[in-house]
């Protein structure tokens, strides 16, 4: 069967950290735009849908070519899971009779990618066979502590023996810029990450995401250089 791949990009209205963060201006363009622009111009993905359940960050998204899916409040919460979100996304689609083989889940709080970077992982997706992949930002030296019941720090290393970094085992940190996963095994797990995993790596730059307005003044002054 031949594969039929559709974006869908999570972009809900409320946000604890940020009002209206989907539709904040990121190098003179709303936030949302960036995912919309760099998933319509990839070669291997068939449609670009937001999934949202505000009316401004809908408007917008139309406006910028992308389709719609309206998204119930019930599951635009806080609270609600990207899961949940997705699922609803795709049984949308099926009632419209669209059947995507696959799907690649964005998440607009990380526009500093490009359409290259769905290309590319998509074909490492299909050259490897995964049923699902994250994307992800290799480390080697992530040192984390954190406190016990007692409130004593633990860390997650040996500090007794800290090894140089060149010798520590590189880590794929899950950086959320997006997923890519098989439709119908997602459908049946109601999990984004399922069956054979892979991988698609990403540079540190690509992989900052915006939680906070700490994260979005960072995003700003990177955004000029790298969007």
């Amino acid at each position: 069967m031949k594969n039929n791949i559709h974006a869908i990009i999570l972009a809900r209205g409320g946000s604890k950290g940020i009002k209206n963060k989907n539709l904040i201006s990121i190098k003179n363009k709303p936030l949302v735009y960036w995912s919309i622009k760099h998933s319509k111009s990839s070669k291997l993905i068939n449609e670009t849908w937001v999934s949202s359940d505000d009316n401004k960050i809908l408007k917008v998204s139309e406006k910028y070519k992308a389709k719609l899916i309206r998204r119930p409040k019930r599951i635009a919460t806080n609270k609600s899971s990207s899961e949940s979100a997705w699922i609803h996304a795709i049984n949308f689609l099926k009632s419209q009779n669209i059947k995507p083989t696959h799907i690649v889940g964005i998440q607009p709080t990380s526009p500093i990618r490009s359409s290259k970077d769905f290309d590319d992982a998509i074909k490492h997706f299909m050259s490897k066979r995964f049923d699902s992949m994250f994307t992800s930002a290799v480390i080697n030296d992530h040192f984390i502590w954190k406190k016990n019941k007692s409130k004593n720090l633990i860390a997650n290393y040996n500090y007794k023996n800290r090894k140089p970094r060149q010798l520590i085992e590189d880590k794929f940190l899950e950086n959320g810029s997006f997923y890519i996963f098989k439709t119908e095994k997602f459908l049946k797990f109601k999990c984004r990450l399922f069956g054979k995993i892979g991988t698609y790596e990403m540079s540190k730059i690509k992989s900052f995401q915006i939680d906070d307005m700490q994260d979005l003044n960072i995003m700003k002054a990177l955004a000029i250089k790298y969007l």
